[in-house]
């Protein structure tokens, strides 16, 4: 089992940034990548991007490349989301999860952070 727990949730204004953590317990060297999701109210879940965690190569959504970065420290088990020019369109709750293989499903969840941007 992996344990996922998002933190940095906030308000900020358009324009703005933030940056949000997922700190992963348990298993963790069964990960092979970790990946950001959002859910707006009445909207559908979107994919944000992903990390594979032992290369550490990236893949983002078109709605967020050149606007939000992922990282990870290995050592910490956390990945982090930077975003940056923050739209209000943003705004939504924010998920990390993990998955354990390229043909699996991400099958382990964090609760999700709120994040709002005020226009």
């Amino acid at each position: 089992q992996v344990q996922l727990v998002e933190s940095g949730g906030g308000l900020v204004q358009a324009g703005g940034s933030l940056r949000l953590s997922c700190a992963a317990s348990g298993r963790t060297f069964s990960m092979y990548r970790m990946g950001w999701f959002r859910q707006a109210p009445g909207k559908e879940r979107e994919f944000v991007g992903r990390i594979i965690w032992s290369g550490g190569s990236t893949y983002y959504a078109d709605s967020v490349k050149g606007r939000f970065t992922i990282s990870r420290d290995n050592a910490k088990n956390t990945v982090y989301l930077q975003m940056n020019s923050l739209k209000p369109e943003d705004t939504a709750v924010y998920y990390c999860a993990a998955s354990t293989s390229l043909a699996a499903a991400y099958g382990y969840w964090g609760q999700g952070t709120q994040v709002t941007v005020s226009s």
